[in-house]
C-alpha cells in the first residue's frame, strides 16, 4: 500500500480539524484527503454514495480495499509513524468493542462537537478568507 484516500466532511469543524493534524504528522504512506461530496470522490471511489460517507469516515487504499468507521479511523492511525502501534492495539480482539463504541460516539456529535470547541471547517475558513477584503495586499481572515 502506498496510498490512503481519506474521503471526509469539508463542513465539519472536527473533520477539518483531524485532516489538518493528519497532514502534519509523518506518515509511512501518501495521504490524500478528499471531500467525500465532491466529484472527485464519486470519480475516485464511485460507490461512495452508498457508504454513509455523511456519517461516517470512509478510507480507500490504492488497491481499492475500504474500510468505514472504526475501522477507518484505526487504518488511519496505522498510516501515521507515531501511532502505528495504537492502531495495532485498537484493531486488537478485545479493544475492537471499545474503539466502535467511541467512533460511533464521536460520529454522531461531531458537528456538536465542532461547535463546542470552536473547530471550523475548511468550507468555514475558505468562506472568510473568500469575504475578507485583500485590499492592500495584506488579506484579513473574520474572527
Amino acid at each position: 500500500m502506498n496510498t490512503l484516500t481519506i474521503f471526509y466532511d469539508a463542513r465539519c469543524g472536527l473533520c477539518s480539524r483531524f485532516r489538518r493534524w493528519m497532514m502534519d504528522q509523518p506518515a509511512y504512506v501518501r495521504l490524500d484527503f478528499i471531500p467525500y461530496d465532491s466529484p472527485q470522490a464519486v470519480k475516485r471511489c464511485p460507490e461512495l454514495p452508498n457508504l454513509r460517507a455523511d456519517q461516517e469516515i470512509v478510507v480507500m487504499s490504492d488497491d481499492g480495499s475500504l474500510w468505514q468507521g472504526a475501522a477507518a479511523w484505526v487504518t488511519c492511525l496505522w498510516a501515521l509513524c507515531e501511532y502505528r502501534e495504537w492502531s495495532l492495539r485498537l484493531a486488537s480482539p478485545g479493544m475492537q468493542q471499545i474503539a466502535r463504541r467511541v467512533v460511533h460516539w464521536i460520529s454522531s456529535n461531531r458537528i456538536k462537537l465542532s461547535h463546542l470547541l470552536h473547530l471550523r471547517s475548511d468550507d468555514a475558513l475558505r468562506e472568510q478568507i473568500t469575504e475578507a477584503g485583500c485590499d492592500n495586499g495584506a488579506c484579513a481572515i473574520k474572527p
